[in-house]
C-alpha cells in the first residue's frame, strides 16, 4: 500500500501499490514503510499516526545504467502523470575522489615557517594549503606538506611576534573566522593555534576575510571585506610563550569598497595599516551616474592604539581614481616608510605629512599600438592602453632596499628610493624614486623573493617557475633609469610617456618549473598510446602561453646517464666498500655466464681486482659487517674481507644455488632441491653456517630476509616463497631458528619477496611489510608482525601482464619498493601517506637503488643491453605531464578517428589576427620611412613565447584550426581564420547524405564583442573534408549563420547547431548545409548539447538543462521536461538515456534524470500531440527532472566523461576544472558500502573538523545542500589522524582500524589511482 497525506485538509487516501491517483493539490507527501519517514513534499510535512506504511526501501541503483521504473496506473488501466515530487526512484549514490589537486595558485608568501634560518614558501591553492621547500644547492623546489582545508582559501600572510624567529600562518578563507596556524617539523603538520569567528561563513561582500595584513613588527593583523568591515586583532605572547589574540577591534566605515590593505611599516609606533577605499554613498543616490563618475579613491591610515586599544582614522588623502595596489615601505631605521600607490602608468609615494613623489612606469614600446599624438597645445596625447602593476615583492638588503613590481604584460621593474638619514637614525622623506626594467617574466598572482637569491613566481596562468637572481641590474646600461627628481611632480603636473627597451632574460635564470594545467579549458581520456592506463588529453593555458598536454598517470623520472652493455645482462646490484661510507662503490651487473664490476666515481669504469668471481653469473651481492663483501653464484658463496681475503663456501654435491638473500650481518641461500642454508655473521666478521638446514617439499622460488632492527643484530624473519603458491615466515631466532611462524597461501606462484619497514599511513611510525610479486603481475602487501611473525591485513594490487620483481631503493631517506612489471612502480610514504605510483619510463628488466655524489638518490636499472642511472623527484605529482606549444587560448577540440589526431581550435580576443598585424607592421614601417626615422625604434612583433601577444581593441580576434598528431606532438596542419574570425566549436559528423562520409565542422564568428551587450556581425559553420587519413583539412563550403555557434552534435546523420537561443539542424549540400528544423524557444544561450535515438538535452548557460524529443513525422523539435533550479551550465555529458551529469560555473557537481515514467510516456506517445499541447509547469516545461545528487567542489567544472581508468575498472564520471583538478565520481554498488562511507564520513566531520574552521557540511552544500554524494577525500583524511582518534573511530563503526584503511584504499584503487 501506498499512503498520500494530503495536508491541505488533513486527510488520507490509500491506494494499492499498483494504483495512483492523478492528485493534483500541492504539498503532496508519501511514507516508506521501511522507515515510517514523511519523503519530500513542500512545505509542511504532516504525519497521521493512522496511516500505514507499506512501502519498501528504494534500492541503491547503478548511475550509469538506466533505470527503469513501472509506470503507475489507475484501476481503469489508463496512464496518468503524477506530479514530481512523488516520482519514486532508485536512488544514486557517487563516491568523490581528488586525483589531483588544484594547480593553480592563488597567493603565496616566504616565511621561516619551520622555525630555522631556510625560508619556505607557502602557497594556497583555492583548498589546499601546500608548504615549499626550495634546495638552496640545486635550485630544485620540493613539496614539504599538503593539506586540503575543505573551505575556499582568500588570503595568507606568514606573522612573527617580536623577537621570535619562528613564522605562524594567518589565514582568511569563506569560514567566517580567522584561523593562525603552525607549521609543526615534527609531525610534517599544520597545528591550529587560534580559531576567531567574526562573521558568517561563505565569500560574501561584507565579511572579512578578502584582505589580510600583519604589521611588520609582529605586534597585530587587519581582516578586512571588500566591502565595509575591516577588524583588528592583537597579537602577544603569555607566560608560557604561547601565542594569544585579543578581541576584535572594528574599523568599520559604511558604504565604503576597499581595494587594498597593506602593513606600514612606522618602526614600533603604533601599528598602522593604509587601505585604499571609495565611499560610494552619494553614487548609490544619485539616478543619473554624475556622483559615481566622480568618486574618489582615498588613501586611509587606520592607527591601533595600543594604550587605548582602539583604532582610529589617522589620516586620509585622495589619491589617483585608477589607482589599484599598495606597496609597503620599509620603515623605522631601514626606511622612509609610507606605501607606494600603484595606478595606471604610475607609481606613487604617500606618507603622512609628506609630499607625494610620482614617478611613470616604462611601457612596453609596441610596433601595432598606435603611438601617442600631439594635441593643439602641442601636448603628447596617449591613445594607448595604460599599464598597471599587479604584482610586487620588497627585499631588503644590508644597506637599503629595493621593489621589484611587475605590470600586466610580465614586465619586471626595479624601484629604488633616495632618503636622507640623519646622525640619530632617524629617516627622512622619499627624496628622489628611480625606476629602471629588470627582466620580462610570466604574469604572477605573487613574488616570492628568498634571501638565498632565488625568485619563486606564481603564475597566474600555466607553469610556476623558481629563478636565481644572477643580476641586481645596477649595471644594465642598455636600459633607461627613470628619476622622479628628473619628471614634473604635484598634482597638476602634465602626465609623461616613457619607454623601455625589450630584451631577453640578463638579471633571472630559469632554475626549475612547477607543472600547472591551469587554466585547464577542456579535456578527454582515451587509450591512444595502448598503456595500461588510459592517458588524458587537455587543453591549457591562455594566449601564448597555451598547451596541449597529455598527462599519463606515473612519476616523472630524468635519466641521469644511459650506458650500452657488451651483452643481456639479468641482474644489477650497488653496494658500498663499507657500512659508514656515504656513497656506493660499486655496480654489480651479472650476464648468463660472467659479472661485470665497475667502480663508481667520477667516472663509472670497469675494475677487475675487486674480489669478485668474474666467470660466472650472479644471483646476489650485499655489503657485509663493517667492511666486507658477499657475492652468491650458483656454485658458492664468497665472503670478501676488506683487505682482499677471500672465504669461499662451495654448494655440495650436485646441488645449485637458486636463490639467495642477504643484509649486513645474514645470508640464506636455496639450494636446487627446496633445501634453505643459513648463515650468520659473528663478532669476530666471520661467516658461519648454522647447524641444521631446512628442507621444503616444493622448490623454492623467491627469499627475502627483513632489514635489521636498530639496536639488534639480527634480523628475526626469513620469508620463503615455493612454488606451491605458498609464502611461508621462517624464525631466524637462534631459539627457535628455521621453524616456521605463519603461511600465507596465494592464488599463483610467487617470483619475488620483499621484506620492508615502511611507515604507516599518518602515523609515521614504521611498520614491517612482506611484499609478494606474483607470476601473474599481482603485488600482495601484507602486514608483518614484529614480534610473532603473523601475517595480516592482505591487500592485492594489479601492476601489469609480466610476473613482479621487487627491490629494495631509498626515497628522500625512507625505504621504498621498486616493482617491475610490464611497467615500473615505486611504492613509498610521501607526507605520512603510503603510496604505490607506476613510473614513466621504459619497462624495466631489473633495479637497485644507487647512491653518489652526483645522485644521491637514485635508481640503477638494466633494460635490454642498457644499463641506465634515473632519479624520481616530484613524488607528490600524479600525472607526467607532456606539453605541446600552441598559438592562442584553445577551446574545443575532437579526435579524427583515421588517425587518432586531435583537431584543436584557438580563439584569443583583444588579439590582432595575421591580416591586420602584418598591415599595420607594414603602415608601421611606411610611416618610419616618410618620417626619415631610423633611431632604432622596433618595427618587428616581439618574441611571444616571453612578451606574450599583442594587445588589440575589444572586438579583434585572431584564431586558427590545428591537427596535432598526439604520438609525436607535431602540428599536421594549420589554418589561420582571417578578419576578425573566431572559432568556438566543432564537432566530427558522418552525414547521411554525404553517403557516410565524415566530416569536420567548424563554428565561427566574426567581430565578436564580449562586453553586455554582445554583438557579432554573423557566424558561420565551416564545413571540411578530412583528407590524408586524418593528418589535413579541405575547406567543402561555409554557411552564413545569425549568431555565435557555442554547441555543435552529431545527429541522426545530420547536425545539431546551438546558436544563442536557437537550436537548429542541418543537413549537408554540396554549396553550404541545408537548414531542416529550428526551435528557438531557450532562454538564454546554448552551451552544451547530448543526443540519444530522439531525445535531445540542451544545457543553457543560465537555465541548467531542457529535455527535447525530435519528432520526425512532423519535423519539430520539442521541449518537454527542465529543470526548476537554475544553473549556469558549463559542462555536461549523459550517463544514460534518462540521466545527465553537469556542472556550473559557481563549482557545483549536479545529476539530473528524468522520471522513468515520464520517459516512457514521451518515448510511448505515438503522435507526439500530447507533448505539444500539455501545460507548462512553474513557467517552464510541463515535465521537471529529479535531483538525483548534489555537491560542490569549489571550481568551475570544465569537461566531464565517462571513463574506465584501470584494466578491469568499472566506469566512473571524470571531471576536470578551471583550476587544473582532476576527480571523479564513484557509483556505489551495494546499500552496505553507502551506509559505512556515509557514517566515517559523519565522525570525520565531528572528530577531525576542517583546518580552517569551515563547516564540511556547509561546504559541499555552499549552493545546493549535497545530496547523495560521499566526499572520499574527507573520509581519506582518516588515514592522517592520530591513532587514539582512529581507533575511537573504529570502535564506533564495530571495525578494525586496518580495515577501514583497507577499505578506502580499496574503493580508490579499484576504479583509479
Amino acid at each position: 500500500m501506498l499512503v498520500f497525506v494530503l495536508s491541505r485538509n488533513e486527510q488520507e487516501v490509500m491506494l494499492d501499490s499498483d494504483l495512483v491517483t492523478a492528485i493534483s493539490l500541492p504539498n503532496v507527501l508519501w511514507r516508506s514503510q521501511a522507515s515510517g519517514d514523511l519523503r519530500p513534499a513542500k512545505p509542511r510535512p504532516v504525519l497521521d499516526a493512522t496511516s500505514r506504511p507499506t512501502t519498501t526501501t528504494p534500492e541503491i541503483g547503478h548511475p550509469l545504467v538506466p533505470t527503469y521504473r513501472p509506470v503507475l496506473r489507475r484501476h481503469t488501466g489508463r496512464s496518468v502523470r503524477r506530479p514530481e515530487h512523488l516520482s519514486v526512484s532508485r536512488k544514486m549514490f557517487l563516491y568523490n575522489l581528488t586525483l589531483q589537486q588544484s594547480t593553480a595558485i592563488n597567493q603565496a608568501c616566504i616565511g621561516n615557517f619551520a622555525g630555522t634560518k631556510q625560508q619556505e614558501i607557502l602557497v594556497a591553492r583555492n583548498n589546499v594549503l601546500e608548504l615549499l621547500r626550495p634546495d638552496p644547492s640545486t635550485g630544485k623546489v620540493h613539496t614539504l606538506l599538503s593539506h586540503p582545508v575543505f573551505g575556499i582559501i582568500r588570503s595568507i600572510v606568514p606573522f612573527r611576534l617580536t623577537g621570535s624567529s619562528k613564522d605562524y600562518i594567518i589565514v582568511g578563507s569563506d569560514s567566517g573566522k580567522i584561523v593562525i596556524l603552525e607549521y609543526n617539523p615534527a609531525k610534517n603538520v599544520f597545528d591550529r593555534v587560534h580559531e576567531e569567528t567574526f562573521g558568517k561563513s561563505g565569500c560574501r561582500r561584507i565579511v572579512p576575510g578578502q584582505y589580510l595584513a600583519s604589521d611588520p613588527k609582529g605586534r597585530a593583523v587587519m581582516i578586512g571585506a571588500v566591502e565595509k568591515q575591516k577588524l583588528v586583532y592583537i597579537l602577544n605572547r603569555d607566560a608560557a610563550m604561547k601565542l594569544t589574540i585579543s578581541s576584535p577591534l572594528e574599523a568599520h566605515k559604511a558604504h565604503t569598497l576597499v581595494h587594498d590593505i597593506v602593513g606600514a611599516d612606522v618602526g614600533f609606533e603604533n601599528p598602522v595599516f593604509a587601505c585604499i577605499e571609495v565611499d560610494y554613498s552619494d553614487a548609490d543616490q544619485d539616478p543619473t551616474g554624475e556622483a559615481f563618475q566622480n568618486a574618489e579613491k582615498v588613501l586611509t591610515y587606520y592607527e591601533l592604539d595600543l594604550g587605548l586599544n582602539h583604532v582610529v582614522r589617522k589620516w586620509s588623502d585622495t589619491i589617483d581614481s585608477r589607482a589599484n595596489k599598495l606597496i609597503a615601505v620599509p620603515g623605522g631605521t631601514e626606511g622612509p616608510s609610507g606605501v607606494l600607490v600603484c595606478s595606471e602608468d604610475y607609481i606613487t609615494w604617500r606618507h603622512q605629512d609628506h609630499p607625494a613623489v610620482r614617478i611613470p612606469i616604462p611601457r612596453r614600446p609596441d610596433p601595432l599600438q598606435p603611438a601617442p599624438t600631439t594635441a593643439s597645445n602641442g601636448e603628447e596625447v596617449d591613445t594607448g592602453r595604460g599599464v598597471i602593476i599587479v604584482s610586487s615583492v620588497t627585499h631588503k638588503l644590508k644597506k637599503g632596499f629595493f621593489v621589484l613590481a611587475q605590470t600586466e604584460d610580465g614586465d619586471l621593474f626595479k624601484i629604488t628610493m633616495d632618503y636622507s638619514a640623519a646622525a640619530d637614525g632617524s629617516i627622512g622623506p622619499v627624496e628622489n624614486m628611480k625606476i629602471k626594467y629588470f627582466d620580462t617574466i610570466p604574469v604572477s598572482v605573487n613574488l616570492c623573493l628568498l634571501k638565498s637569491g632565488f625568485l619563486f613566481v606564481a603564475s597566474e596562468f600555466g607553469n610556476h617557475y623558481f629563478y636565481q637572481i644572477e643580476n641586481l641590474g645596477d649595471d644594465d646600461e642598455e636600459q633607461m633609469e627613470y628619476q622622479s627628481a628628473e619628471l614634473p611632480q604635484g598634482e597638476d603636473a602634465e602626465d609623461v610617456l616613457v619607454y623601455f627597451n625589450p630584451r631577453g632574460l640578463r638579471n633571472l635564470a630559469l632554475v626549475d618549473e612547477l607543472e600547472s594545467v591551469a587554466p585547464l579549458i577542456d579535456a578527454k581520456t582515451m587509450n591512444l598510446a595502448e598503456d595500461d592506463s588510459p592517458q588524458i588529453y587537455a587543453l591549457s593555458g591562455r594566449g601564448s602561453r597555451s598547451t596541449f598536454r597529455i598527462l599519463r598517470h606515473g612519476l616523472e623520472v630524468s635519466e641521469m646517464a644511459v650506458s650500452e652493455l657488451p651483452g643481456n645482462p639479468n641482474a644489477v646490484w650497488t653496494v658500498k666498500a663499507g657500512s659508514r661510507e656515504e656513497f656506493d662503490s660499486f655496480i654489480v651487473v651479472s650476464f648468463v655466464d660472467a659479472t661485470l664490476v665497475l667502480s663508481i666515481g667520477e667516472t663509472v669504469e670497469e675494475v677487475t681486482d675487486t674480489g669478485f668471481l668474474n666467470s660466472t653469473p650472479t644471483i646476489t651481492v650485499a655489503q657485509l659487517g663493517d667492511d666486507a663483501l658477499v657475492q652468491v653464484y650458483p656454485r658458492g658463496i664468497r665472503h670478501i674481507r676488506s683487505d682482499r681475503r677471500v672465504n669461499e663456501w662451495k654448494s655440495p654435491g650436485n646441488k645449485t644455488i637458486v636463490r639467495a638473500a642477504c643484509n649486513q650481518r645474514q645470508v640464506v641461500i636455496a639450494l636446487s632441491g627446496g633445501e634453505l642454508v643459513y648463515f650468520e655473521l659473528d663478532s669476530s666478521g666471520q661467516l658461519n653456517e648454522y647447524q641444521d638446514r631446512k628442507e621444503f617439499a616444493a622448490p623454492i622460488s623467491a627469499l627475502s630476509i627483513g632489514p635489521i632492527p636498530e639496536g639488534r643484530v639480527r634480523s628475526s624473519f626469513l620469508a620463503v616463497g615455493c612454488e606451491d603458491n605458498t609464502v611461508r615466515i621462517v624464525s631466524l631466532d637462534p631459539d627457535n631458528c628455521l621453524q616456521g611462524l605463519a603461511t600465507q597461501a596465494l592464488s599463483y606462484a610467487p617470483v619475488s619477496l620483499m621484506i620492508a619497514r615502511m611507515a604507516e599511513s599518518g602515523s609515521g611510525v614504521g611498520s614491517l611489510y612482506l611484499m609478494i610479486g606474483l607470476h601473474s603481475g599481482l603485488l600482495v602487501r601484507t602486514t608483518l608482525d614484529n614480534v610473532t611473525g603473523a601475517l595480516s591485513d592482505t591487500r592485492l594490487r594489479l601492476l601489469g601482464s609480466r610476473p613482479v620483481k621487487l627491490f629494495s631503493v631509498t626515497i628522500q631517506g625512507a625505504p621504498a619498493v621498486l616493482a617491475l612489471s610490464s611497467r615500473p612502480w615505486l611504492s613509498y610514504t610521501y607526507q605520512s601517506r603510503t603510496k604505490l605510483v607506476p613510473l614513466s619510463c621504459t619497462t624495466l628488466e631489473y633495479g637497485s637503488s644507487f647512491c653518489s655524489e652526483q645522485c644521491p638518490e637514485g635508481i640503477v636499472a638494466i633494460e635490454s643491453n642498457n644499463l641506465h642511472i634515473l632519479t624520481v623527484e616530484r613524488l607528490g605529482s600524479v600525472f607526467n605531464h607532456t606539453s605541446v606549444p600552441l598559438s592562442y587560448t584553445p577551446r574545443r577540440f575532437v579526435l579524427t578517428p583515421q588517425r587518432n589526431h586531435f583537431v584543436i581550435i584557438e580563439s584569443d580576443h583583444n588579439t590582432w589576427c595575421p591580416s591586420d598585424k602584418k598591415r599595420k607592421l607594414e603602415a608601421k614601417a611606411s610611416q618610419m620611412e616618410v618620417d626619415g626615422d631610423d633611431g632604432g625604434q622596433i618595427i618587428e612583433e616581439l618574441p611571444v613565447d616571453q612578451f606574450g601577444l599583442p594587445r588589440a581593441e575589444p572586438g579583434k580576434w585572431a584564431s586558427c584550426i590545428r591537427i596535432i598528431n598526439p604520438r609525436d606532438g607535431e602540428t599536421t596542419f594549420k589554418i589561420d581564420l582571417d578578419d576578425n574570425e573566431a572559432a568556438f566549436s566543432l564537432v566530427t559528423c558522418v552525414f547521411a547524405a554525404a553517403e557516410g562520409q565524415q566530416l569536420l565542422v567548424v563554428g565561427t564568428a566574426s567581430n565578436v564583442t564580449m562586453q553586455p551587450p554582445r554583438r557579432t556581425t554573423g557566424g558561420k559553420l565551416r564545413t571540411y573534408r578530412v583528407t590524408d587519413g586524418g593528418a589535413s583539412l579541405e575547406l567543402m563550403h561555409t554557411t552564413p549563420i545569425e549568431g555565435v555557434p557555442r554547441a555543435l552534435c552529431a545527429f541522426q546523420g545530420r547536425l545539431l547547431v546551438g546558436m544563442e537561443q536557437t537550436l537548429r539542424i542541418y543537413d549537408v549540400g554540396k554549396k553550404k548545409l541545408l537548414r531542416k528544423c529550428e526551435n528557438k524557444q531557450f532562454p538564454n544561450n546554448i552551451t552544451t548539447l547530448h543526443t540519444q535515438g530522439d531525445r535531445i538535452i540542451v544545457g543553457d548557460s543560465r537555465d541548467s538543462v531542457h529535455y527535447c524529443s525530435y519528432r520526425a513525422f512532423d519535423n519539430r523539435i520539442i521541449v518537454f521536461a527542465d529543470d526548476v533550479t537554475p544553473r549556469w551550465i558549463t559542462t555536461s555529458t549523459m550517463l544514460d538515456y534518462d540521466t545527465i551529469v553537469g556542472g556550473d560555473k559557481f563549482g557545483n557537481l549536479f545529476v539530473d534524470r528524468l522520471p522513468a515514467d515520464i520517459s516512457e510516456e514521451v518515448d510511448d506517445d505515438p503522435t507526439g500531440n500530447k507533448m505539444v499541447y500539455e501545460k507548462g509547469y512553474l513557467q517552464g516545461a510541463p515535465h521537471k527532472v529529479e535531483h538525483a545528487a548534489e555537491f560542490f567542489i569549489g571550481e568551475t567544472p570544465t569537461s566531464i566523461q565517462k571513463a574506465t581508468l584501470v584494466p578491469g575498472g568499472r566506469e566512473v564520471v571524470l571531471y576536470t576544472t578551471i583550476l587544473g583538478t582532476v576527480g571523479i565520481l564513484v557509483p556505489f554498488q551495494s546499500k552496505e558500502d553507502v551506509d559505512f562511507f556515509q557514517m566515517l564520513e559523519m565522525h570525520l566531520r565531528a572528530k577531525s573538523p576542517p583546518l580552517c574552521g569551515r563547516d564540511h557540511l556547509a561546504y559541499r552544500s555552499s549552493y545546493i545542500p549535497v545530496r547523495n554524494v560521499i566526499d572520499g577525500d574527507m573520509c581519506e583524511m582518516f588515514n592522517l589522524l592520530p591513532n587514539e582518534i582512529k581507533k575511537e573511530i573504529a570502535g564506533e563503526l564495530d571495525r578494525d582500524v586496518s580495515e577501514i584503511s583497507k577499505k578506502l584504499e580499496d574503493a580508490r584503487n579499484r576504479v583509479a589511482f
